[in-house]
C-alpha cells in the first residue's frame, strides 16, 4: 500500500481554516485531520478519540519525556501534542493526514518529518480579516485589535510553507486544496511506489 502524506495547515484566527478542513475532509477520500493529545478538560458534547485525546498532566509528561510527540505546546494553561506514532499508522494505512497547527508547532514538524508539506491559509484582505474576528459581535475593539495583532504575526511567516491559499471564494481555496493532494499524490516517487506492477509490466 502506497503511505501516505504528512500536510501541514496552518492559518491566522480568522482566515477560514478549520471550516476548509472539515469540507475537506468530508469530500476527499484518504485525508485525515490529525486528532491532538489534550490535557485540558473535556467541554460539552466533546468525545475522547474524536475532538481530543484527553489525557492527565503525568500522562502528558510521560509522553514528551519519550519523544511521543512530532510537536506540543502550552496553550492557557493547557498542553496540547501532535502523537508521532498515530500520525505514522495513518500514512501507513495509505491515508493522508493534516496537521491543524500554528507556525511554532510547523517548525518542529519540519525538524522531525522534513518531507511534510505545509500549506498557508491566508485571508483576502485586511478588512475581510477584520470582520470575521468581529463577526461573533461579542468581543470589545480592544479584543479585536489584539487578535488583528496576532494574526499579522502569524502570517508573517508565511515565507515558511510549500503552498499559499487565499480564502476569498471559499469554494475556490477549497478546490485549490484538492489540487495540493493530488499533486503530491501524483509525484513520482509516489505514483512509482503505488503503480510498481503497471511499470514493471510496462518495461518489460
Amino acid at each position: 500500500m502506497t503511505t501516505g502524506t504528512l500536510f501541514i495547515v496552518s492559518a491566522p484566527s480568522g482566515a477560514g481554516k478549520t471550516s476548509l478542513l472539515k469540507a475537506l475532509v468530508e469530500t476527499e477520500e484518504r485525508v485525515r485531520v490529525s486528532i491532538s493529545h489534550t490535557t485540558r478538560p473535556k467541554r460539552p458534547g466533546e468525545s475522547d478519540a474524536v475532538d481530543y485525546h484527553f489525557v492527565d498532566s503525568d500522562a502528558f509528561s510521560r509522553m514528551i519525556e519519550a519523544g511521543a510527540f512530532l510537536e506540543h505546546a502550552e496553550v492557557f494553561g493547557n498542553f496540547y501534542g501532535t502523537s508521532e506514532a498515530g500520525i505514522r499508522e495513518q500514512m501507513e494505512r495509505g491515508n493522508d493526514v493534516i496537521l491543524e497547527i500554528d507556525w511554532q508547532g510547523a517548525r518542529q514538524v519540519r525538524e522531525r518529518f522534513p518531507a511534510a508539506v505545509s500549506v498557508f491559509i491566508l485571508p483576502p484582505t485586511p478588512e475581510a480579516l477584520r470582520q470575521r474576528l468581529g463577526s461573533r459581535g461579542q468581543d470589545s475593539e480592544t479584543v479585536i485589535q489584539r487578535r488583528l495583532g496576532e494574526a499579522r504575526q502569524e502570517m508573517s511567516h508565511y515565507p515558511e510553507y510549500d503552498y499559499i491559499v487565499v480564502n476569498d471564494l471559499f469554494d475556490q481555496a477549497l478546490g485549490e486544496l484538492r489540487a495540493i493532494i493530488t499533486a503530491q499524490r501524483l509525484r513520482q516517487s509516489v505514483q512509482a511506489q503505488r503503480l510498481q506492477e503497471r511499470l514493471r509490466s510496462l518495461l518489460a
